[in-house]
């Protein structure tokens, strides 16, 4: 079972990029889900996350920017980033908590998606 981020791009600042993190199968439950990032030479960190009751946390650099969704049907999650800054450039990954139809539930983490803000 894999998570698939895509949605990534160079954009210049100011700009938008939606990502969306996708399953490689059904799931079951969906539980705590979340977008975190790795700008080169740091840890990653957390970005935003949203509940299975659909409460959501950001991180205070993205706030007022930055959307967590869960209503797209062709996603788990999206996250919606707007005026985005040269500080946003990093590597975007979802992280899901998820239950499959197997009743084997997992933490899993996407493979990434590149975010590259530029002028």
């Amino acid at each position: 079972v894999q998570l698939q981020a895509s949605g990534g791009g160079l954009v210049q600042p100011g700009g938008s990029l939606r990502l969306s993190c996708t399953a490689s199968e059904r799931v079951w439950v969906i539980n705590d889900l979340g977008w975190y990032r790795q700008a080169p030479g740091k840890q990653r960190e957390l970005v935003a996350t949203i509940t299975s009751g659909g409460s959501t946390t950001y991180t205070d650099s993205v706030k007022g920017r930055f959307t967590i969704s869960t209503d797209n049907a062709q996603s788990l999650v999206d996250l919606q980033m707007n005026n985005l800054k040269l500080e946003d450039t990093a590597i975007y990954y979802c992280n899901a908590d998820l239950v499959f139809y197997n009743g084997v539930r997992s933490r899993l983490w996407g493979q990434g998606t590149q975010v590259t803000v530029s002028s």
